[in-house]
């Protein structure tokens, strides 16, 4: 049995979607935290359990019978961490095959704010004695596209990560490498730098906009303060408007990028281009 955690999310989903080409539904566990969002998986024959990362006992009867486990990491930033070992002891008791944990690029010397919480999850995984698999996942290039509407407004794209280039890759890309290690029959890698193929610069995803969109759509580059004010003032929380504004400078120095193309080669194909990122945002 195949479970997959946040199932109902953006990445969860389309790890299910993906799995779904080769495993056969009653064989995956969609573990969510409410079922009722879950009723198109359960139409198609996956299996739909209540699991909550807060409450450990969810976690038990969502694991019942666990082969493998992939533990998409939480989005509730500072409590990541008591979260993810919640599921990890449950994946221990429930004796899981495989535990595999999406984490975040070059988690082990990254200078991004957000990768601590990941680094501590990682160090737990590894204690856990089960055989593992740490999903390294760069950038979703769905974190800049989204903003592309808005840059068209506005008539500029603005950020802070400066000439910083970043291996992006789309959601589905990291979807396919999660949905790969785990229906493999084979041994797993223990860690999975994955990252987009070729790598841009914020310039080069203005000059691409511009292009596509027959606008000329300038990148303003913000010092860090400067951007997260920005984003404060578009509405954005605080954690979050920090988190933004600290990835894009380190992105300035490098941390978002990765040329080893392991996550095309692990899931066969090339990952998504600029310029169809930005065509699909389109």
């Amino acid at each position: 049995m195949i479970i997959v955690t946040g199932a109902t999310g953006q990445l969860g989903r389309l790890v299910i979607a993906s799995l779904l080409k080769t495993v056969p539904a009653a064989q995956i566990v969609a573990a969510v935290r409410d079922v009722a969002k879950a009723a198109d998986l359960a139409a198609q024959g996956v299996q739909v359990r209540r699991a909550d990362y807060s409450d450990p006992a969810s976690l038990d009867a969502a694991f019942a019978g666990a082969g493998k486990v992939l533990l998409i990491s939480s989005s509730e930033l500072g409590q990541r961490v008591a979260q993810h070992r919640n599921v990890i002891a449950a994946a221990v008791r429930a004796k899981a095959g495989l535990l595999a944990y999406t984490s975040v690029l070059h988690a082990d010397t990254s200078a991004l704010g957000l990768a601590e919480e990941h680094r501590q999850t990682e160090a737990a995984v590894r204690a856990s004695g089960l055989n593992y698999s740490l999903l390294r996942n760069g950038w979703y290039v769905e974190n800049y596209t989204g903003g592309l509407g808005a840059a068209l407004a506005h008539g500029a794209l603005a950020g802070g990560a400066g000439e910083g280039r970043i291996s992006a890759a789309a959601r589905a890309d990291y979807a396919d490498a999660a949905a790969a290690v785990l229906a493999s029959t084979q041994a797993v890698e223990q860690v999975y730098e994955l990252a987009g193929d070729t790598a841009f610069t914020l310039g080069d995803l203005a000059a691409e906009l511009s292009r596509q969109s027959g606008k000329d759509i300038p990148f303003h580059n913000l010092p860090q303060q400067d951007y997260r004010d920005m984003l404060l003032g578009v509405g954005l929380p605080a954690p979050l408007a920090e988190l933004i504004a600290d990835s894009d400078a380190q992105a300035a120095r490098g941390a978002l990028y990765d040329g080893s193309g392991t996550l095309g080669k692990l899931i066969g194909r090339p990952t998504i281009s600029l310029a169809d990122a930005v065509k699909a945002a389109l």
